[in-house]
């Protein structure tokens, strides 16, 4: 089991390194910095990332429940 979920691990790394690549640069957002602010706070947030950025949240939390999961093991 430890080794099937490494595998996953590995595999899990390289599309999430993948998918960060591909995504275009944003300049001058800073949105890491906390530069971008909410224009409607009740807006569903969501909805407002592309598909690229959807997929990389997804792969991101399953790449970090499956660290915790090896961790445990």
């Amino acid at each position: 089991m430890r080794t099937f979920l490494s595998i996953v691990q590995i595999l899990l790394s390289i599309v999430l390194m993948a998918v960060v690549m591909l995504q275009p640069r944003k300049q001058g957002r800073g949105g890491i910095f906390g530069g971008a602010t909410l224009a409607d706070p009740t807006a569903n947030q969501w909805s407002r990332f592309t598909g690229l950025s959807k997929i990389t949240v997804v792969i991101c939390a399953l790449f970090m429940v499956n660290s915790l999961v090896l961790l445990i093991l």
